[in-house]
């Protein structure tokens, strides 16, 4: 018997247009340090300075990182497959030029739970890890006790690290939107929370060390979320249609906030002030417009958009179902040689 064909595949976990900049830059087509112009790149909306992610942004940052993000393109033309954790149908300028560029892209996603989406699989109900323990029952028993779209559900996942002046700004903004809320802080976090804040918003608001967020996400009682915008979180919001507060932090997030708001139409970007705070009116305004005005209304209605096409995409004949099949094909082809 022949040996079994060899086949090398690389999965992408930002998004494509994230992987278009730091492409264009391993390229030396995109310079560093950015000027202070609009950016025009193929495949992509016009970028001010602020959509690109930090480590380019914020030159001298985290420079070991972004030589990592950057490096990697240089050998990825040598993949039999570059597998992307995104969906046609949400990037579809930016896919059809990598493919041009590079043919073995194919996007796969979104990477979540089938039950959670198209429910093919009954034993897929979670990623089957979590980075922290966190309390499902107590979670979803709080939110079973809630109207359908209260509750602002906010967290900035497992790295982002606020200053005691942010956490304040937050804390208080969530109390004054006088909405329902759920506050992942994590246990290294939680000597930030003002003083008094938990016993004070008790009746309003939960806060966990740390929470299951797809069952969160998935939840009707749940409105909005206030989100770091990590590419993660992000497209667990648009796979559930969940509206986004986009309060980007660090890496990718300035440009997910950037799709989030302008092109995918999900969510709206809170301002940040001269410190790069966000202040307590623009959360509190962030929450009354998502749950209260007729433009969330049209939001949400986005965002249901973006859950039906994300379903159809995995299904059986969907874009990334079609490209999941037949890498799945080639490998039982090439081991039965």
């Amino acid at each position: 018997m022949a040996a079994a064909e060899s086949h090398e595949a690389y999965l992408e976990s930002q998004s494509n247009a994230v992987n278009n900049i730091y492409y264009h830059v391993h390229q030396g087509k995109l310079k560093l340090p950015l000027s202070n112009t609009q950016l025009l790149l193929p495949g992509l909306p016009p970028l001010a300075p602020h959509d690109m992610p930090t480590f380019l942004y914020a030159f001298g940052t985290n420079p070991a990182f972004r030589n990592v993000l950057v490096d990697q393109f240089s050998n990825i033309k040598r993949a039999d497959w570059v597998l992307c954790n995104t969906f046609y149908e949400l990037e579809p300028e930016v896919t059809d030029w990598f493919m041009k560029i590079l043919p073995a892209v194919r996007t796969i996603g979104p990477t979540i739970p089938s039950m959670f989406l198209d429910k093919q699989h009954e034993d897929d109900k979670g990623y089957g890890f979590s980075i922290f323990k966190t309390d499902k029952e107590a979670c979803i028993k709080w939110l079973d006790e809630k109207p359908n779209g209260s509750v602002v559900y906010v967290s900035y996942g497992s790295v982002a690290v606020l200053d005691g002046e942010q956490m304040e700004e937050i804390a208080f903004g969530l109390r004054n939107s006088g909405s329902y809320f759920i506050w992942v802080v994590r246990a290294s976090e939680e000597e930030k929370l003002p003083k008094d804040f938990l016993n004070a918003s008790n009746e309003k608001g939960l806060v966990v060390t740390w929470s299951p967020q797809l069952q969160v996400l998935a939840h009707e009682a749940v409105g909005c979320f206030m989100t770091h915008c990590g590419w993660n979180s992000t497209i667990e919001a648009l796979s559930l249609g969940v509206p986004a507060i986009a309060v980007p932090h660090m890496s990718d997030q300035s440009t997910n906030a950037k799709f989030i708001m302008d092109v995918w139409e999900m969510g709206i970007r809170a301002s940040v002030d001269e410190k790069g705070i966000v202040r307590r009116q623009a959360i509190e305004n962030c929450i009354r417009e998502l749950l209260e005005s007729d433009r969330g209304k049209e939001i949400k209605r986005n965002a249901n958009k973006w859950k039906t096409l994300t379903v159809e995409a995995l299904d059986e004949g969907g874009s990334s179902n079609k490209n999941t099949e037949e890498f799945v094909a080639k490998l039982v082809y090439s081991g039965s040689d």
